[in-house]
């Protein structure tokens, strides 16, 4: 197993600054919200495509959009919580 000054400097290498240090690192909040609501968003999205129906498509797609766009972490979960209520709420 590579010690933290060598995966801090692979880190780096990749344009992560900080590192493992914790102090400007990796946001894994972040990341979590990213992936569990691009998920979503694709399932949401492919059932919409089978169902011919317009609304999980949309909602689909801006699930999976919308963390390119956000980078704070509360306002990504906001965002993805507030879209998954669309979801559940906004059916046909």
């Amino acid at each position: 197993m590579p010690d933290a000054q060598t995966l801090n400097a692979v880190l780096k290498s990749y344009g992560v600054s900080g590192g493992l240090s914790g102090d400007g690192g990796i946001n894994w909040g972040y990341w979590i919200a990213n992936i569990l609501f691009g998920i979503i968003g694709w399932y949401a999205f492919i059932h919409g495509k089978r169902e011919k129906s317009w609304r999980p498509m949309l909602i689909g797609i801006l699930m999976m959009i919308y963390p390119y766009f956000v980078t704070n972490t509360y306002l990504t979960f906001g965002i993805g919580i507030a879209l998954c209520a669309a979801l559940y709420f906004w059916r046909e």
